[in-house]
């Protein structure tokens, strides 16, 4: 009950400087059909996420958290206020957000083309991704981690920047989501240090793997590990071949040196 009183207050609070509409939870039961099965689209740590379709005909993605989710509590808060502010082409948008009693929940626009890994990783969707495509959708998200470091009133670090957490629209275009664990900088800030390492291991430089040490360098090794498993179509984390054992990083070094 506690932290339902902490959430209401935190968003609440600063709905009028967000601007955020605040969804009745019978409206988005009616959307996602009582989230039935067949609407949803994935789920995290955090819970489910599910596709809905309001009464007006417009397509939104539902983030339902899970109320077991101690973890989860915090995102949800962090999401919320932090998501709702930006504004860009390349990061998905939040539509709004549902509060009451145990249930919480996250509306955004609905992406047609879900998550950039369920292309890349596999060899039938793939075929539809050239090369034009995948520098299309580099680029994309290059320009909104961009925005999140330099041209955001605040800087922000992502901290967990991934395959699975870059939707794709109907065009292919890219944008970055998930915010739950992005930390805001000051301008002149460098650098945060953490006692508690989130994110996903493989896309994690080692500084803040090792140390908590994390900066926008970190969200850069994100990108560069994002980037690889765009242009090989291979998973860095898992990544097998029969001639060594070597990671991706270290595969993609080997073929640098030999050609």
């Amino acid at each position: 009950m506690e932290n339902n009183v902490i959430i209401d207050w935190s968003i609440r609070s600063q709905r009028k400087d967000l601007e955020l509409p605040f969804f009745d939870p019978a409206t988005i039961e009616k959307a996602t059909d009582n989230f039935s099965s067949n609407n949803k689209l994935g789920e995290g740590g955090f819970g489910l996420v599910y596709k809905g379709t309001l009464i007006d005909g417009h397509e939104i993605a539902v983030k339902r958290l899970s109320q077991s989710s101690r973890q989860g509590l915090n995102e949800f808060i962090n999401e919320v206020i932090l998501i709702a502010k930006l504004q860009h082409r390349n990061l998905v948008r939040l539509l709004g957000c549902c509060i009451q009693g145990e249930e919480k929940m996250l509306i955004y626009e609905y992406m047609a083309n879900k998550s950039l890994d369920s292309f890349i990783f596999d060899q039938a969707k793939g075929k539809i991704l050239p090369w034009s495509k995948r520098f299309h959708i580099i680029n994309g998200i290059a320009w909104g981690l961009l925005y999140l470091h330099e041209d955001f009133r605040l800087r922000i670090i992502h901290r967990d920047l991934k395959a699975s957490n870059v939707l794709l629209d109907s065009e292919m275009n890219p944008k970055i989501s998930d915010f739950g664990l992005a930390r805001t900088f000051e301008r002149n800030q460098i650098e945060g240090n953490t006692n508690r390492v989130v994110g996903t291991y493989g896309y994690m430089a080692l500084e803040y793997a090792n140390d908590g040490l994390f900066s926008i360098k970190s969200d850069i090794f994100s990108f560069g590990m994002l980037l690889l498993e765009i242009v090989s179509g291979k998973k860095n984390r898992g990544f097998y071949h029969p001639n060594h054992s070597l990671n991706l990083i270290g595969h993609v070094r080997i073929q640098k040196l030999y050609m």
